[in-house]
């Protein structure tokens, strides 16, 4: 994978969680010079087992073959549901980078707090393995886990994309697409409740 190449696009996914029972899971293809060039949404079933599903529908949403990368915004979203990043290197082809902003000890704990019982999630959550930190150009550390590219490279690629915080930038409009989307459903919602 040539970083430097302006042209190179890669698949920021983030989501916006809900109270109810799904969230919005926004992807965002983005060119290295900022260009959006794309952007597609699916859900997630809070507190279920669908995540992985849901990052590999996002992806075959859009359909094409130049997308270099996808970087995801953590492992576990809505609710202890658990992307198994290395599946959705395999089943998308591309390298999948995973990014968190804090140090952590890990959430094993609330995991068998919330799900006693729940061997399969607490499977999946133990098979993420380590995260390694990155010091990116703007002075923030972010935590990575890098699947079919290495971390040299996953870090060189967050930090290509990251100008100003710690968020790499396809994530962080990924973000902004799911938190309005999800806006959008309770606004439309409450004009629902308010017109009975």
């Amino acid at each position: 994978m040539h970083i430097a190449k302006k042209g190179l696009r890669v698949l920021g996914i983030a989501e916006s969680f809900s109270s109810d029972n799904r969230s919005i899971l926004a992807g965002v293809v983005m060119r290295k010079d900022l260009r959006v060039d794309g952007f597609s949404f699916e859900t997630t079933t809070v507190g279920g087992m669908d995540a992985t599903d849901s990052v590999v529908a996002l992806y075959r949403n859009f359909y094409r073959k130049d997308i270099n990368a996808v970087m995801i915004s953590g492992c576990v979203i809505s609710w202890f549901n658990i992307i198994d990043p290395l599946r959705v290197r395999e089943e998308t082809g591309r390298p999948t980078i995973v990014v968190t902003y804090e140090a952590s000890e890990g959430i094993e704990e609330d995991i068998i707090h919330n799900f006693p019982h729940d061997e399969v999630r607490l499977s999946c959550y133990r098979a993420l393995g380590t995260r390694i930190p990155h010091l990116l150009p703007t002075g923030y550390t972010i935590y990575m886990r890098a699947y079919g590219i290495s971390d040299e490279d996953a870090g060189a690629l967050c930090s290509a994309f990251t100008y100003d915080g710690k968020i790499p930038e396809p994530i962080r409009v990924a973000r902004l697409f799911a938190r309005a989307v999800m806006q959008s459903q309770i606004l439309s919602g409450m004009r629902e409740r308010y017109a009975e």
